[in-house]
């Protein structure tokens, strides 16, 4: 998923005037009405050159097998070579899965009710810690002969009602060098856990910073904690009364994945959203180098360096870069690595191609094992389910998402390194010629973003296009102002969203990147088992680093009007309704009185408020040059009684498309002005539980 840089100029369409109807494909709902641990989508996407819908291709650099559904973290098993244990947690299953990285396949799949991220083996290599993330715990298990068996939790807090979402929601775990004490960064309260294993009780909890993510605990019992909404890490010391806070480093946006290296005078972090990775001299407390891991021709975002492993000298650093596809390679020099005759100058050294999206990193000897969080990709469904149909997870977009592990021999040359960074190039298009664009005279655009359809389920049988008739949802009858605009404007019939879900499907269509917080996080999400007390608030951990649309349109002092997207109903002291923005920057820009999601409200509604505002800009000819409008009414409310049909809902949201658009065709801006209409993603509503607004942001 690598980020195209969203600046206002870079509109190329063929006439004065035009409208763009782009339709993604795919075929999903938001969430499961169960979910089968342990089973595995089948993989069919037998051609390395079949693209991804981000446009990227695959080519790994060495052999792939399936594992289960969105691993993200990744520990090598001791006494067992070739064996690694991984943390699964994807929409359909979450849990712990054993596998023979040699033989490639599948030893065990151990579900749990929650995971996320935290693995951790003893000293003794005899026990194992997995985060039981939504369940407010932490499993236990016992390793034998290469083979985990659960054998209790502890728990970090009980809760009162069993289905209620978890508080704590722990993420990274360390623990301390004589295996006394584990250490559990609590993601959701913004707390570091002291736990004492041999009583299962949690001795302290510490402030760590907004949404604590990753864990290290130094050779001395230093323990630091990486804060993924802010920009620094913390650190805590031993004394005599467990731990204290003893400082903070900042390095960068963002800072998630932690690793050690020099006996612990070392710790790099990486920061996914700004494409650096800081090195932090933990004697001193300051950071000695920030490695820099952009794309070839930037921007600082678009790599999403969030893992991190070491050579086994320890003077080469290798960063799994989520959004690249790839794993990156930096000789390290001496001051960097802490090695004495390192001779590295801490630059990029090359890429190494792996398979989609790369979220964990274990070296083993001189392999290194990347998980790819990814895997694969989705893949056609046809069998999807029908308005007032149950959803088979298998058929769902996050459901079919299963990762796989590439295994990679190290130790390359000046050469392969060469060699394979071109690969990485090829397979992300960063080697296309980038001719001199042309800009038309283009004063006003017009962003429509509609929600959840895909392009068979409304032009299936269009004339000219390549699609399937027999996944059509909705005949030319149902929306025939969509026909109208395709026919007379255009047909984007092998248009693709990056997005799997509407979560990320907004940011993508507002910021062209969604940040590593957001595509670990939304598979809990849309399953219902990680709530977010800050959700409304769109906190910073969701904000990419080179801002949405309304921030760079501000930046190039173009005006904006926002109308619905990311707001929500507040009522006034004299029961008068507003929508507000729930995105902070948005609240200059946003008009309180056009309604955001809310399945009740019909879209010819929202056309009504547009159409009073256009008047206005007629009289006073001041139309602001950038607009976003959302019409969601397409998402539909699937079977659900009481409110309109799916088709109901198209042929309102239609209708409303039509009149804004023959409104602007009559107004004195339509010589001027460029419309375009897009689905945020192809991920259809649910068909048999309620829409709501975290099915939208």
């Amino acid at each position: 998923m690598s980020r195209s840089n969203p600046r206002l100029s870079v509109l190329f369409v063929p006439a004065v005037l035009t409208v763009f109807v782009v339709l993604s494909s795919g075929l999903a709902a938001c969430r499961p009405t169960s979910v089968a641990p342990g089973e595995t989508a089948p993989a069919e996407r037998t051609s390395e050159s079949l693209p991804l819908p981000t446009g990227a291709r695959l080519d790994p650099a060495g052999p792939s097998f399936d594992v289960g559904n969105m691993p993200l973290a990744v520990a090598v098993a001791p006494g067992t070579p070739g064996h690694l244990v991984l943390l699964l947690s994807g929409y359909r299953e979450q849990g712990l899965q054993v596998v023979d990285a040699a033989a490639g396949r599948v030893l065990q799949t151990l579900p749990q009710p929650g995971a996320f991220l935290g693995l951790a083996f003893a000293p003794d290599g005899q026990t194992l810690y997995a985060s039981g993330g939504d369940d407010d715990s932490i499993f236990r298990y016992d390793w034998r002969d290469g083979a985990a068996t659960l054998r209790d939790r502890i728990e970090l807090e009980t809760k009162k009602d069993p289905k209620a979402r978890g508080r704590r929601f722990p993420a990274g775990l360390a623990l301390s060098p004589d295996g006394k004490r584990l250490y559990v960064a609590e993601n959701l309260s913004d707390t570091l856990a002291v736990v004492d294993p041999a009583s299962s009780r949690v001795l302290q909890r510490l402030p760590a910073g907004n949404l604590p993510y990753g864990v290290v605990v130094t050779p001395d019992g230093t323990v630091w904690v990486s804060a993924w909404g802010g920009d620094s890490v913390a650190a805590f010391s031993p004394d005599t009364a467990g731990l204290k806070a003893s400082g903070t480093v900042v390095t960068g946006r963002h800072p998630s994945a932690l690793l050690l290296g020099a006996e612990g005078l070392r710790l790099f972090v990486t920061s996914a959203t700004t494409d650096r990775i800081a090195v932090v001299d933990t004697a001193t407390r300051r950071v000695l180098a920030t490695l820099q891991d952009p794309p070839p021709s930037g921007p600082d975002e678009g790599s999403t360096p969030n893992a991190l492993a070491l050579s086994k000298d320890g003077t080469r650093l290798y960063v799994a870069e989520g959004d690249a596809n790839a794993v990156a390679v930096f000789d390290l020099s001496a001051q960097t690595s802490g090695v004495a005759g390192a001779r590295g100058r801490d630059l990029l050294t090359g890429r190494v191609p792996s398979r989609w999206y790369p979220a964990g990193l274990a070296r083993e000897g001189e392999t290194l094992y990347v998980v790819d969080g990814k895997g694969r990709g989705p893949r056609p469904n046809p069998a999807g389910a029908q308005p007032g149909e149950p959803l088979d997870p298998l058929q769902y977009t996050l459901g079919q998402l299963n990762g796989t592990v590439t295994t990679l021999r190290t130790g390359w040359s000046g050469a392969e390194l060469a060699d394979l960074t071109r690969r990485v190039e090829r397979a992300n298009g960063w080697d296309r010629p980038r001719g001199e664009r042309r800009y038309p005279p283009f004063r006003h655009v017009v962003y429509i973003l509609k929600e959840n359809r895909t392009y068979d389920q409304v032009l299936g049988d269009q004339p000219g296009g390549d699609g399937d008739p027999s996944l059509q949802f909705f005949p030319r009858e149902v929306a025939p102002n969509h026909r109208a605009l395709a026919e007379r404007f255009g047909l984007f019939d092998r248009f693709f969203v990056n997005a799997e879900v509407s979560s990320q499907g907004h940011v993508w269509s507002t910021a062209a990147y969604v940040t590593d917080y957001g595509e670990k996080t939304v598979p809990s999400l849309y399953a219902g088992i990680r709530e977010d007390p800050e959700e409304k608030e769109n906190h910073e951990a969701e904000e990419p680093a080179g801002g949405f649309l309304w921030h760079l349109a501000r930046e190039k002092g173009i005006t904006f009007r926002n109308f619905g997207e990311a707001t929500e109903p507040e009522k006034g002291p004299n029961g008068t309704v507003r929508y507000v923005p729930i995105v902070a920057s948005l609240r200059p820009y946003t008009d309180p009185d056009y309604p955001g999601f809310d399945p009740q409200i019909p879209d010819e509604r929202r056309a009504g408020v547009w159409l009073d505002r256009l008047k206005e800009w007629e009289r006073t000819d001041n139309m602001p040059a950038l607009q976003l409008l959302w019409l969601p009414n397409d998402h539909t409310a699937g079977a659900r009684p009481g409110l309109p049909t799916p088709r109901a809902y198209m042929a309102d949201n239609d209708r409303s498309l039509g009149r804004i658009v023959e409104a602007l065709s009559k107004s004195r801006f339509w010589k001027d002005t460029v419309v375009f209409v897009l689905e945020d993603d192809a991920s259809p509503a649910p068909t048999t539980s309620t829409p709501t607004a975290r099915c939208s942001w």
